[in-house]
Parts: C-alpha cells; structure tokens; sequence
C-alpha cells in the first residue's frame, strides 16, 4: 500500500531486483543439441523477462573468446583439467592460471547474482570454483550427463565425480528434466531432494506435411548421429520389417556414428530402405515430422527427449524409448508407443503397429498435441527463476544458506 511522502508525492512502489544470471553450459552454438538448444531458449527467455544473462561456454575450438550470439553475450572459456598421466598433468598445470584468470575476469566483468550449471562437466568444476571463491549461489541442472554420454566421462573421470558430488552438496537448488536423471543422481552421488524442470519446445515451429523435404511414405528419426541415441538399432529394425516396400526410414542429423550408420546399411542390406538426410533447419524438421508416418527415437538412454515434444507439435506418431525419462511424460498408448529399443523385436512390431493403423496414428497425433502446450520455454524460465528468488530471499548465511536441493 502506498502513502503520501513529505512532499505530497506518491511512494514509489518497490521493484524487485532482478537476477543477473550465468549459465553455464558444457557446450554452446555454434554446436548443436538438446543442451545447447535448451541453454539457448532459457537464455533468451530469461532476458525477455527482464534478467540479465550471459552464456559461459566451454571452448570447443572457438577459442577463449566474446561473441554476441543472437542477441546474448556468449564466453568461450578454457576449461582444462588434470588427466592421469605426467604429461597430461603438466599441461593442466601450464593452462591453469590462464583458464582460472579468465573465467574471474568474466565474474567479475558480468557480476552475477546466481551461477547456473547446465549438463556438469569441466564447466561445472570451474563454476564450483567461482562459486566458492565469490561467494555465489550455485543451480546445477543435470541433463543426464552421468548416464547419457557416448564417451562415458563420468565413468573414467575421478575428478568430474568428485567435483559433482561436490557441487550437488553446495548447490542451492538440483533440477534435471526427469526424475530418472534425479533417481541417478541420488544414488550414485549422493543428492538430496531435487526437483523435475521438464524441457520445453518452440510452438511457432507448426510443421506443415506439405512443404516436408521428402518424398513418399517415410519413418523418420531425427538427433545426433551419437552410439547413445540408438540410430543403429534402427537401422538394424528396418531389415527385414514386415511393412509395404515403399516405406523408408530417413535420418536427419550428423555426428560421429554417421560412418558406421552407412556402413551398417550396406552390410545389412536395407539400403533402399534407408536415407540419411545430414543436418537440417529447424522449420524443415518440423515439416518432415508433419509428413512423417511416425517419429522414432530409439535411444539406449534418453534422460527426457525433446524430439517427442517436436514430434507433439508437428502431428506426428510417437514410438519412444522406455529407457530413460521418457516414461515420466509420454504415456504408453496414448500419446506415443514406448519400447525397449535393445529388443528388436519389439522395436520392429511397435513401427509396424503405428505405421499400419491409422486409426492409432489419428488418436496419438490428437493426444499429443493435446499435451504439448504443457511444455514451453517460457514455462521452464519461469520455473528457474522461481528457484533463483527463492535463493535470493533465502540468503542470509552466504550461498547454500537455503538448501532445497542436497546437503
């Protein structure tokens, strides 16, 4: 309520402080993925709320550099750590002062009020440290980093285990975007509590199956060409699937199992079957999905999935790993068809299943578009920043004074 001042003016009202926040993603554009789009949306929302944000990447070749990108101040930052050998520890120590130097000059240029961690990896030891050093606030949103990496860095790094465990300690809030990623962390090491931040989708990005960039009747799969995504148990599901001749599977995306993706078609024979389409923008996806039989996303571990929410918004039928988060949010028989990838067997009859009944098709399409409204970027910057005032009004002993997440 307001009252008159001495002057006989009204008192101004009291306008909250808005956070100033860092994400700090394990990777960002020019590279692409579920982190990177994800980091990229909250950014953007985040801003258009009225935070200030910047992005402190990892330097995945760019060089330790400043670039504005779309809009956001972006830091490509050094993040060397120690390995197990002689050599590889003397270049981590040769690197060091040059790597800590920078990311204290990014603290200390851009001042913020809260760190954020997106997908712990050598970012989230550095952001453990400025969190320590500065007294700040630390977020860790894991994106199934632990389980769902085709190079198992967790499994031959000490130092990333301990410095997360570490941070999950320190961190004033967890999130992760299924609750199979937080049953992970848990377990493994040692969080506490925890809360589920679902990933979200752009809505504009309305497929048409008109402009769809391929021809005839297709399965698609879309992501990146990775042994974790499990294009390969794909590949090996067309061969000798009992669907008419004319339907083919087309794989959009590029990565490092894109050499021994060909050359499984060619050992296995469904090469008329299959099409690699490489990387392809984002309203193009949306159109081939619209045009799409099905979508299939047969990962070996998927901690939450934003293909099935593209697949939502586009209109096409879902078939959905079960391993992973995935069970947390698509409901079996109604909005998509979930299946253990590992069983080709199943795979096979759950493709034949949607692509022969199109009854089945009409009810998934219907029900899923249903559901994705549920999940939109604002709604997931939202519900960070909801932590992020939390943190604020709760911080009266230094960072980690309000401990909602693990002890």
């Amino acid at each position: 309520m307001t009252g008159p001042q001495s002057d006989g003016a009204p008192r101004a009202a009291t306008v909250a402080r808005r956070p100033r926040v860092a994400l700090v993603s394990s990777s960002y554009a020019p590279h692409v993925g579920g982190v990177e789009e994800h980091v990229r949306q909250v950014a953007h929302e985040l801003q258009s709320n009225g935070c200030a944000v910047e992005v402190w990447s990892v330097d995945r070749g760019t060089g330790p550099v400043v670039r504005d990108v779309e809009g956001v101040t972006v830091r490509y930052l050094p993040t060397p750590l120690p390995s197990g050998s002689i050599g590889g520890v003397g270049r981590f120590l040769r690197a060091l002062p040059d790597a800590w130097r920078r990311w204290r000059r990014a603290t200390r240029d851009f001042r913020p009020s809260v760190i954020h961690v997106h997908c712990f990896g050598p970012n989230g030891v550095y952001a453990l440290a400025l969190s320590r050093r500065f007294r700040l606030p630390l977020v860790v949103t894991s994106h199934g980093e632990t389980v769902a990496d085709d190079h198992a860095v967790f499994q031959r790094s000490a130092v990333l285990r301990t410095a997360l465990r570490r941070a999950l300690r320190r961190a004033s809030a967890v999130t992760a975007p299924s609750s199979f990623v937080l049953d992970e962390l848990r377990s493994d090491f040692g969080l506490v509590d925890g809360e589920v931040v679902p990933n979200g989708v752009d809505l504009s990005l309305v497929g048409d199956a008109d402009r769809s960039p391929f021809d005839g009747r297709y399965v698609l799969a879309v992501g990146r060409l990775g042994r974790v995504k499990g294009f390969d148990l794909l590949v090996e599901a067309m061969d000798g699937i009992d669907l008419d001749a004319d339907v083919r599977l087309v794989v959009v995306g590029d990565g490092p199992e894109q050499g021994v993706l060909e050359a499984l078609v060619a050992d296995r024979g469904p090469a008329e079957r299959v099409e690699f389409a490489g990387r392809l923008a984002p309203a193009a996806v949306a159109d081939a999905m619209a045009g799409a039989l099905s979508v299939v996303v047969p990962s070996r571990m998927e901690a939450f999935g934003i293909v099935a929410l593209e697949a939502w918004r586009s209109g096409a039928p879902l078939v959905m790993t079960d391993r992973g988060g995935a069970p947390g949010f698509v409901r079996d028989g109604v909005d998509g068809i979930l299946v253990d990838p590992l069983d080709g067997a199943a795979l096979r009859a759950a493709i034949v299943r949607v692509v022969g009944d199109e009854r089945l098709r009409a009810a998934l399409v219907a029900a899923g578009r249903q559901r994705v409204p549920e999940f939109t970027w604002a709604r997931v910057a939202r519900a960070y920043e909801d932590r992020y005032e939390a943190i604020a009004d709760g911080r009266r002993d230094g960072p980690g004074a309000m401990k909602g997440a693990a002890r």
